[in-house]
């Protein structure tokens, strides 16, 4: 069923993964409100139709005897379902999986239809044909669906199909059909039979397409050559008779191309309740835990990506030593009027903390500052600062993006080749660099975001950003945005 495998997909792109923890471990989780059920329900219901038609039915004829006549053959053929109509639909999550039900759904059939028979009266044998339109009306399909969690996959299965037929109305056209009408609808109950068996079983055979599909889903999505995001689920599905959820991995894995970085993540022995939409009517709610930010830290860190050379500052004359002439006198006075340029290092990687108002990110920096004499660097100091900023979030299409604001910073002298510095001198001009080049470097990165997991074809409405100790919650509807996904596959 297509509003299924699209039910399941949505949240199944969400994503980040990365380290190896244990299968139970999740540090990312989905939960979709019957709102956004329905939604994907009334969306995807018309793709799961016209995947199903046209349906061919078997043959089917009949011989009847008639005084006088003898034994008169019916058939119909080339019987085909041809356009279905759903006016209503309502599906429910349960405790064990999922419930379908389609009522007042419409069908058109066309058939051939061809009557014979032969009788002692005329010796040759008499037959007529023509073309068949069936209308099938108050049709009822029910769908109870399993779903399970087996080695890290979903897995799909059909726990039970009903179809019934209410009403059936058959029109001949052709030959003197006006003669056999009422001989036709005694085809009534063998139709009803054979659409009945037909629509169950097409949809079993969708059923087991989605779940071979479900098997393929990958385990990891390449980000870059650096990373990958972990999409294996944690943990069985949640279902209640009014959403559906799922736990992923969550974390960032190392590409091929880099070892796995030494990064620890810590969850609370008793982690604090999940944060909540405030707006009960929302489609859907994603909630990402702080280990997931600082995964991505740990590993772009190890990919020695935060590390930068300042040789271009606003404020130029920082980058001579006569710039530091009354700041720092031995420093011009071993490199008189000789050029400089700073080298940003990060000993350790950045860590995010989230609250219920700020997420505030701690980060260790070394400022490097290099001379430089007869075209060689030469690094004459170390300054070690403790950064301590906050950040504000929001939704921007499907990306969270933000912005940082410098709290406060702490110095220290970490080794120096030109004596002793002092800290109170020097802050001024530290500040100035913070100031005007780190902070608008990283605001750089935070205003483009980080892009959150959903299938492509769908976007973020009217999102709302809840935060609580340690997770981020996206509060939002949703919104189709193309006609057909480019990755939808043909299911049935």
């Amino acid at each position: 069923m297509s509003p299924i495998l699209f039910l399941l997909l949505l949240v199944s792109s969400l994503i980040p993964g990365y380290a190896h923890p244990s299968p139970t471990q999740s540090f990312m989780s989905a939960i979709i409100s019957q709102k956004g059920i329905d939604f994907l329900k009334d969306l995807l219901i018309d793709k799961a139709i016209s995947s199903v038609i046209p349906i061919n039915l078997p043959e089917s004829e009949k011989t009847v005897k008639i005084p006088f006549v003898g034994n008169v053959l019916m058939r119909l053929s080339n019987t085909t379902i041809y356009r279905v109509d759903v006016p209503s639909s309502d599906i429910k999550p349960g405790e064990s999986g999922v419930s379908i039900i389609a009522s007042g759904t419409t069908c058109d059939l066309s058939m051939d239809w061809l009557y014979s028979y032969s009788t002692w009266l005329v010796p040759a044998e008499i037959s007529d044909k023509g073309r068949a339109s069936v209308q099938v009306d108050g049709m009822e399909v029910r769908l109870n669906l399993g779903l399970e969690l087996q080695e890290e996959t979903l897995k799909l299965f059909l726990l039970e199909c009903g179809c019934s037929v209410q009403d059936m109305s058959i029109k001949l056209d052709g030959g003197a059909s006006w003669l056999y009408q009422g001989l036709v609808d005694a085809f009534e109950e063998q139709i009803s039979s054979a659409v009945e068996k037909a629509i169950c079983k097409k949809l079993g055979e969708g059923i087991l397409k989605v779940d071979s599909f479900l098997q393929t889903l990958p385990k990891e999505v390449k980000v870059d050559d650096n990373a990958s995001f972990d999409t294996t689920f944690a943990g069985e599905p949640l279902l209640s008779n009014s959403s559906f959820g799922l736990k992923i991995n969550g974390l960032f894995r190392a590409g091929e191309k880099l070892p796995m970085p030494e990064y620890h993540f810590q969850n609370s022995p008793s982690p604090s309740p999940s944060p909540s939409c405030k707006d009960p009517s929302k489609m859907f709610g994603l909630t990402l835990d702080e280990a997931v930010f600082n995964s991505a830290l740990a590993l772009y860190y190890n990919a020695d990506f935060m590390q930068w050379s300042l040789k271009e500052v606003p404020n130029q004359p920082l980058l001579n030593t006569a710039g530091w002439r009354f700041l720092v006198p031995q420093l011009y006075k071993k490199y008189p009027s000789a050029d400089m340029s700073f080298n940003i290092t990060l000993p350790s990687p950045p860590v995010i903390r989230i609250s219920e108002h700020p997420i505030f990110a701690t980060v260790n920096v070394d400022l490097i500052v290099d001379v430089v004499e007869a075209g060689e660097l030469i690094p004459v100091a170390c300054i070690s600062l403790l950064v301590h900023a906050s950040s504000t979030a929001k939704i921007s299409g499907n990306n969270l993006v933000g912005s940082i604001d410098l709290n406060d910073f702490e110095m220290s002298l970490k080794w120096s080749n030109i004596g002793n510095l002092h800290m109170d001198l020097i802050q001024p001009v530290v500040q100035t660099l913070v100031d005007t080049t780190l902070l608008p470097n990283a605001n750089s990165y935070f205003r483009k975001g980080f892009p959150l997991p959903i299938k492509h074809g769908f976007m973020f409405q009217n999102a709302e950003l809840i935060s609580s100790n340690s997770r981020i919650m996206v509060c939002s509807d949703v919104l189709w945005t193309e006609g057909r996904s480019p990755d939808h596959p043909q299911l049935v």
